[in-house]
């Protein structure tokens, strides 16, 4: 039996991603607060995610966008590169590229106002519900929140209850509070 090194794997990986044979490329990126499963399609990032179950979160990705799915460090790099700098307090803004298309219009729209909300500052469900111009959908939003594909990039944990109190975070309250302390948003 022939072992593929680690060299030829890298390049194999790196050459199918360069020649566009891949639906979907993901890896894992060190973070603050854990590893994460990033992955991008060649419209951009689609997917960031806590505490994967890779074999769970890749048929989710296969299910969603194609069957071609290989973990490929190269296509993840820019959002590597940018989360590092985010964790590392060199970057307030994200300049990514992302592939919300899968998702309805309404959440489209909440995440569209979701990704305006400043680095460093909060706002409650009703009040992003409407900038998205449902002003009564404060729980909808709640649930597109929950569901958010992209956290950190598309900033949820910006999102606080009507008193002002951390709740409903998909990744957990500690994350949340984690984040929102590296910004300055809570001491």
């Amino acid at each position: 039996m022939t072992t593929v090194t680690p060299d030829l794997d890298r390049l194999f990986r790196d050459a199918a991603a360069r020649e566009r044979l891949l639906d979907v490329a993901y890896d894992f990126v060190d973070s603050p607060v854990g590893t994460l499963l990033v992955a991008a399609t060649e419209r951009g990032v689609c997917r960031i995610s806590y505490d994967a179950d890779p074999e769970r979160e890749l048929d989710q990705l296969a299910r969603a966008f194609g069957v071609r799915v290989l973990r490929s460090p190269a296509p993840v790099e820019p959002a590597r590169r940018e989360l590092d700098e985010y964790f590392g307090g060199r970057r307030r803004d994200f300049d990514l590229n992302v592939d919300v298309r899968l998702l309805g219009d309404f959440n489209r729209r909440v995440l569209r106002e979701l990704a305006r909300v400043p680095y460093g500052e909060v706002v409650t469900y009703g009040e992003l519900a409407t900038r998205a111009a449902r002003p009564r959908a404060a729980r909808a939003v709640g649930m597109v929140m929950n569901r958010n594909p992209l956290p950190i990039v598309l900033p949820c944990h910006r999102v606080v209850g009507a008193n002002g109190k951390l709740v409903g975070y998909a990744g957990g309250l500690d994350r949340k509070e984690a984040l929102l302390r590296l910004e300055g948003a809570i001491l």
